[in-house]
């Protein structure tokens, strides 16, 4: 089943999902909509979903991503952050592209790489879903095997992690020290109305008054 170009065009806020797709069509269109493109694109077992995200979605998940890095840059932990690079694996037959992901216990495996194989090379530690136009299905990354899953729906961060190969919400592993489910949300909207720079310095000095 091929596609044309212009049946994967998808209105800002909307999402296309498409069943029946076999992985060469998915890499197919991926190639078609090539890397400089402003939708994200996920597929697990033949169904492909195409979502146009609204500008609210890349505010979240920017700053969101700023938290997290001054999170562990305060730790001082490595990290090694992908982005919405795309994921996937033939052999488990699914693919996903997150809003922002890191390798954090695996950053040392993948340190400098341009290109990550799934067949050789671990999953991203940390994956970041905003959820506030679409809500993210589970499948894919529970093929990929990704152990931390955040979904951020506008109000609510839901942190799931992958325990015998279901997500079940939960505190985080990778912070278990830190009440991250309240804190994050907190200073995301400090940043609508007090600015990012002065809620990102604001959030960087909490971190530095934690006793961990």
């Amino acid at each position: 089943m091929l596609l044309e170009l212009n049946q994967l065009i998808v209105p800002v806020g909307h999402q296309l999902l498409i069943k029946d797709i076999s992985w060469s069509t998915y890499q197919h269109i991926l190639a078609e909509l090539g890397e400089n493109r402003s939708s994200r694109v996920s597929y697990s077992q033949g169904v492909l979903e195409i979502m146009a995200p609204l500008p609210e979605h890349e505010v979240g998940k920017k700053i969101i991503g700023n938290l997290v890095e001054i999170l562990l840059e305060e730790l001082d932990i490595e990290f090694w952050s992908l982005g919405s690079s795309t994921f996937d694996n033939e052999i488990m037959d699914a693919g996903v592209e997150p809003d922002d992901c890191f390798y954090i216990q695996n950053e040392a495996v993948v340190r400098g790489k341009n290109r990550i194989d799934l067949t050789v090379d671990p999953p991203p530690d940390l994956a970041i879903e905003i959820d506030i136009t679409s809500r993210t299905r589970f499948n894919n990354y529970v093929v990929l095997e990704v152990p931390e899953l955040w979904r951020w729906n506008g109000t609510k961060l839901e942190v799931n992690v992958l325990v015998d190969g279901k997500y079940r919400e939960s505190s985080s592993r990778i912070f278990p020290d830190l009440p991250i489910s309240q804190v994050i949300p907190e200073y995301l909207h400090r940043s609508k109305s007090e600015g990012r720079n002065a809620a990102m310095k604001a959030f960087r000095t909490w971190v530095r008054q934690q006793n961990i």
